[in-house]
């Protein structure tokens, strides 16, 4: 399915080269526009009420626990991504969360390691090559998935062989391992959208250009995360404070 997406964009990519859209960042934006009214009509036909169904089936407590349990493998994934950026303090507190939420947390279901102040951080390969200097390249909206960029779009194939639970599940079901590994992204994803139904309200409601708002929303945060929150001035942004400087002496 992973390799079918990703064929699907890049002859949707190749076949978009051609077009411009206004934005420099954004040159492939007819063609990102197309996919991305298709998100749409997916999301609210079938991912939107699974998750809503999901909510009012599955008790509070037991999503909670569900949703600690992802949490606690993606740590393992945080702390590698930490040690590739050679973010050492900050990946031996990752593997701390892990170890900690696993045994005194039984499994993950409860988030023990914040209780004692370790704090949990957001780290992916994406983030990892632009820590490296890798360039996000133009935007690009996946098809099923969504925002994403020239680099963060194939990290996530990585991301996807690299996930923690694909040697356990070899080993406790080596005839079905694929399909408990499937079963568990699906219940990830689940728990991913059931965790933004609020927020994806208020989009609804405030964002005039949906498409826009997600394309600003997504470049910001992702550069955000590259520089962990201290991301240093694009030349367009050096202009917008020396326009602002100017008025204000005026």
């Amino acid at each position: 399915m992973t390799r079918r997406i990703f064929a699907v964009v890049l002859v949707a990519l190749l076949a978009g080269c051609a077009s411009t859209g206004g934005n420099s960042r954004d040159p492939l934006e007819p063609m990102n526009r197309a996919v991305f009214r298709f998100n749409d009509f997916f999301d609210e036909n079938l991912y939107k009420p699974v998750a809503k169904g999901y909510v009012a089936v599955v008790p509070s407590p037991i999503r909670t626990g569900i949703h600690n349990v992802l949490a606690n493998i993606d740590d393992l994934v945080i702390c590698l991504n930490n040690v590739l950026q050679g973010k050492v303090p900050e990946a031996a507190s990752d593997f701390m969360r892990f170890v900690i939420n696993s045994t005194f947390g039984l499994g993950g279901l409860i988030d023990v390691a914040s209780e004692a102040r370790l704090e949990k951080h957001n780290e992916d390969f994406g983030q990892t090559l632009g820590w490296w200097g890798v360039p996000s390249g133009p935007y690009v909206v996946i098809p099923f998935w969504g925002p994403s960029n020239f680099r963060d779009g194939p990290a996530l194939i990585v991301t996807y062989k690299t996930y923690p639970l694909t040697p356990a599940a070899k080993e406790a079901y080596p005839g079905h391992w694929v399909a408990t590994l499937n079963g568990v992204r699906t219940v990830s994803l689940i728990d991913v959208r059931a965790n933004l139904l609020q927020t994806t309200n208020l989009l609804d409601d405030a964002a005039l250009d949906r498409y826009r708002f997600v394309r600003d929303a997504y470049t910001q945060r992702r550069r955000n995360l590259v520089y962990d929150g201290q991301p240093p001035l694009e030349p367009e942004d050096e202009v917008d404070d020396q326009t602002s400087t100017d008025v204000e002496k005026k």
